[in-house]
């Protein structure tokens, strides 16, 4: 590891429901400067800036200030293209919430955009730089349960509509179940196991109409137009084969987060919505599972990570991990899981990325010292 570097002046957009973690996290990260936020809602701008300190400024002031060099995008998935196009076209490094963009061509013109500019973008989610992946992901590269055989991922429930506070989008373009929590569990499998080769999937919608019970729009309807239960196989290049359901359909299961299954072993992965969680194996002869001690590495609420992480990376001159190629496999993986069931085809993936590197003890601190 390089020495640590000045902190880098980073500004967010958008200042939402999710937006609090990051806020955290920049103004506790040590690679990371706060400097101002923003929101086409000034007011949600200006209740998120006093209750971090931050600077609350309308969105092309911040695309305007120079001595900001990142935008850490937190708009509705909707609006995550053009805000990191803009923010690209005005000399800056993105980094955006999953998904990449709602589609795959708005996720190719930000890539190519960031390439022509020789600047980097970034992109949720970081939990699997956590130790809870982290150490499933040295366990399998240590050959701890032979070659990868399978794997399977499911993440089931009944929606947003009971406890956000704005779950229309859920249901839109660039939500539903895959494209929304999709990108956790498909990050985290193409960095246990690479990228995917190609998939084939079913999909429906079960509920027309969704009602909110959650305040403050108890009792508004929202009209579904995404697919609410996607089944899927995934072929992964390194010929292990994956299945994955996402469903806002169901009451309640008893299915794991994610499994990998090995010719010498069955490896159970925590929840890849967080940054820590068990990790267990079971052995041929083993009566029982076996809990896995976690190597060194961040297992709070850290959502931030990879911005740091990028941050580090734009001064080390190395790649990031939670990179936009990264972002655009699992984005083109979730659009052609849907166009497959359209067609009743496999579709062959046209993308392709690197695993991304483990994440050695220390990558990041916060400013208190620790890890």
């Amino acid at each position: 590891m390089n020495a640590r570097v000045a902190a880098t002046r980073i500004g967010i957009i958008g200042c939402g429901n999710i937006s609090a973690v990051y806020f955290k996290a920049g103004k506790t990260l040590d690679a990371l400067d706060l400097a101002a936020c923003a929101d086409l809602n000034p007011e949600a701008a200006d209740r998120r800036g006093t209750e971090f300190g931050v600077k609350a400024v309308p969105v092309k002031d911040l695309l305007g200030d120079p001595s900001i060099r990142v935008v850490v995008n937190l708009t509705v998935p909707g609006a995550h293209a053009e805000v990191a196009m803009a923010a690209l076209q005005a000399g800056k490094d993105v980094y955006s919430e999953k998904p990449l963009a709602v589609n795959r061509a708005d996720g190719r013109k930000q890539l190519d955009e960031a390439k022509a500019r020789d600047l980097r973008i970034g992109c949720a989610p970081d939990t699997f730089m956590g130790v809870g992946i982290q150490t499933c992901r040295k366990l399998i590269d240590d050959g701890v349960i032979g070659t990868p055989v399978a794997a399977a991922a499911f993440l089931m429930g009944h929606g947003h509509e009971s406890w956000h506070p704005a779950p229309e989008f859920y249901y839109k373009p660039g939500g539903g179940p895959m494209f929304d929590m999709g990108p956790y569990y498909l990050t985290a499998l193409v960095n246990l196991l690479g990228p995917i080769r190609r998939v084939c999937g079913s999909t429906r919608m079960t509920f027309g109409e969704r009602l909110i019970t959650s305040e403050p729009k108890k009792g508004t309807k929202i009209k579904v137009e995404v697919p609410t239960h996607i089944a899927g196989v995934m072929d992964f290049a390194n010929g292990a084969v994956g299945t994955i359901v996402t469903s806002f359909d169901i009451w309640a299961h008893r299915m794991p987060c994610i499994e990998i299954y090995g010719s010498e072993g069955s490896l159970s992965v925590p929840d890849p919505n967080g940054f820590d969680g068990p990790v267990k194996v079971r052995k041929p002869g083993d009566n029982e599972w076996q809990d896995v001690p976690h190597i060194a590495g961040p297992a709070w609420q850290s959502r931030g990570l990879g911005v740091a992480d990028m941050v580090l990376a734009t001064a080390e001159k190395r790649p990031h991990r939670a990179s936009g190629e990264l972002a655009f496999h699992v984005l083109d993986v979730m659009q052609a899981l849907h166009e497959a069931s359209d067609s009743g085809r496999y579709a062959e993936m046209g993308s392709t990325c690197a695993r991304p590197e483990p994440v050695p003890a220390g990558l990041v601190r916060n400013r208190e010292g620790g890890t």
